[in-house]
């Protein structure tokens, strides 16, 4: 019984012909799940790498499987896993220090301080995710 309901969610999913690319808003949406994961990861004692790496894989492997690698922001490119990969720990980060930066390693959140500062002035370049400040400790 429980076999067939842990299969529904694949059934569900669309086919490479009708995924369409991550919209913003659901770019939004998923980094937010992965800023908050981080958040709960953190409180519940986890390691900050070890929590920003699985918020990470989990908005990359979404939008590889909902959007095949493709977001709208970007245009009609289908970006790797990797290239998702990266893109999504840097969401994750940058969210997690908007939302409960006390999780985040004090330099991770003065870098991305830093770097958002730095971009309000320009056009954010196109890529997986927001930029992002180097890679998280």
């Amino acid at each position: 019984m429980a076999v067939p309901l842990l299969l529904l969610p694949l059934a569900l999913l669309p086919t490479a012909a009708e995924a369409a690319p991550a919209t913003e808003a659901e770019m939004q949406l998923y980094t937010r799940i992965g800023a908050v994961n981080v958040c709960i990861a953190r409180a519940a004692g986890v390691e900050f790498d070890k929590a920003v790496a699985i918020a990470g894989e989990t908005i990359a492997q979404v939008l590889q499987g909902v959007h095949t690698g493709k977001i709208q922001q970007v245009g009609n490119q289908t970006l790797t896993l990797e290239d998702l990969r990266r893109g999504s720990v840097n969401s994750a980060v940058i969210g997690a220090v908007e939302l409960c930066p006390k999780q985040v390693p004090p330099d991770v959140v003065k870098r991305v301080e830093a770097a958002i500062k730095q971009g309000a002035g320009a056009s954010p370049a196109p890529g997986p995710a927001a930029p992002a400040p180097a890679a998280p400790r």
